[in-house]
C-alpha cells in the first residue's frame, strides 16, 4: 500500500472526490495555463473502408462538460470534434496479447522500479479487494480496500495466483498511460482526446445516465457498474463481479460498447482542473505539457485524463459513469480497473 505509485494515483483517489467525501481545502489553481495546440493530423476527415473493429464517429459541435456535478467539468462550453473512427470496444487481453508477443513488450507493472529511486520495491500493480470483517467501513478511506501486489499486472490481474483462462475478451487492465500509448503505435492509432471521447460517450442523442437508474432499462443493466454495499459486497445484478468480456452490454447510438462502465479508460490529453476555461472550439487538446497539468489535490504530479467509470462505479459512491465526468492519474501508474481504448483519423 505504500508504493510510489499507489500514493500518486488519483485515479484511486479520485473515487472519494467524485461523491464529494472530506479532505483538506484544495490549494488554488494557478491562473495562466497554454492550451495545447491542435497537432496536424486533426484534420476534417472524411470516413473511408472500415477499418476492423471500428466505427466512424462523423464529428461535430456538442456543449461538453456539466454545471451540475464536479468543478473540474465546468463551465460547459461549445466544443467541435472532426470526424475519426474509434475502437467499438475496449482493447482486450487477446489483442494486448498480440502486441506484446510482437514486440517483447513489457509494461510497466512488469518492469521492477527505478531501485535508486524506489530501494527494495518490486514489480506489480495496485488492486482493488473487498474488505472483510463486520465492522464499520469509512467511504473516506480508500486503503481499505485498495492495495500493492506484488507481481500483478495484466496477465496476473489479481496477482501472481491469477491468469487470464476465460478473459480473453475482458478489457486489458493494469496497463499505465505509457503502455496504452505503446499499443496505439503499434496498432497505428492513437489515444482520444478527452473531447473526442465525450462526443462519442453521448452517443448521437441517446439518453444520457446522470445515475443508476437511468443505466437499468427495462429491468436490464446497461454497463458494468457495481450493485449492493460499495465497497463489501457487489450483488453482480448486472451480472458481473469485475471486469465484463467487452460488448455484453448494448452499443450507444454510435455502435460503441462500454463508454460507461467496465474499466476507466486513458485519454491523450494532460489533465487540469480548470482546462475548460480556456478550451480550444475546435479539437481541443488540454493543456500544452505536463507542466501545464494541475490537479489541486496532488499539485506536485502531472497527470493524464481518464474517462467512463468503471465497474466499481455506482451512485452512492462514484458516479464515473457519467459521459461528462472526468478522472484523472499519473501516466505510469496501471490499475486493476483501467484500461483504454484507440482512435484514428479518417482518410
Amino acid at each position: 500500500m505504500t508504493r510510489p505509485e499507489f500514493l500518486r494515483c488519483v485515479g484511486v483517489l479520485g473515487f472519494a472526490l467524485l461523491c464529494g467525501c472530506g479532505g483538506a481545502p484544495a490549494p488554488a489553481t494557478p491562473t495562466s495555463f497554454t492550451p495545447a495546440p491542435p497537432p496536424t493530423v486533426l484534420t476534417p476527415a472524411l470516413a473511408g473502408a472500415t477499418p476492423d473493429g471500428m466505427v466512424w464517429i462523423a464529428g461535430g459541435t456538442f456543449q461538453m462538460g456539466s454545471d451540475v456535478n464536479r468543478a473540474d467539468e465546468r463551465p460547459v462550453h461549445a466544443v467541435t470534434v472532426d470526424g475519426f473512427w474509434m475502437d467499438a470496444t475496449e482493447v482486450t487481453n487477446e489483442q494486448f496479447a498480440k502486441f506484446a508477443d510482437a514486440t517483447q513488450y513489457q509494461t510497466t507493472a512488469e518492469l521492477v522500479p527505478d531501485q535508486l529511486q524506489f530501494p527494495g520495491w518490486p514489480a506489480g500493480s495496485i488492486c482493488f479487494t473487498p474488505p472483510t470483517g463486520a465492522g464499520p467501513i469509512s467511504l473516506d478511506d480508500f486503503r481499505q480496500w485498495w492495495h500493492f501486489e506484488e507481481g500483478a499486472n495484466w496477465k496476473h490481474p489479481e496477482g501472481p495466483r491469477s491468469d487470464l483462462k476465460g478473459r480473453a475478451k475482458h478489457p486489458v487492465v493494469h496497463v499505465s498511460w505509457d503502455d496504452a500509448v505503446a499499443y496505439c503505435k503499434w496498432a497505428g492509432k492513437r489515444l482520444p482526446t478527452e473531447a473526442e471521447w465525450e462526443f462519442a460517450a453521448r452517443g448521437k442523442g441517446d439518453t444520457l445516465p446522470r445515475n443508476n437508474l437511468e443505466l437499468k432499462v427495462n429491468g436490464s443493466w446497461r454497463a458494468n457498474i457495481w450493485q449492493g454495499d460499495f465497497p463489501k459486497t457487489d450483488s453482480k445484478e448486472d451480472g458481473f463481479a469485475g471486469t465484463a468480456p467487452v460488448g455484453s452490454f448494448p452499443a450507444n447510438g454510435y455502435g460503441l460498447h462500454d463508454m460507461a462502465g467496465n474499466v476507466w479508460e486513458w485519454c491523450a490529453d494532460w489533465y487540469r482542473n480548470d482546462a475548460y476555461a480556456k478550451s480550444a472550439a475546435q479539437n481541443p487538446q488540454g493543456p500544452a505539457s505536463a507542466k501545464e497539468s494541475f490537479d489541486p489535490e496532488e499539485p506536485g504530479l502531472a497527470k493524464r485524463v481518464q474517462r467512463g467509470g468503471s465497474y466499481l462505479c455506482n451512485d452512492c459512491y462514484c458516479s464515473g459513469f457519467r459521459p461528462s465526468s472526468r478522472m484523472k492519474c499519473t501516466p505510469d501508474t496501471g490499475l486493476s480497473h483501467a484500461g483504454f481504448r484507440c482512435v484514428k483519423d479518417g482518410k
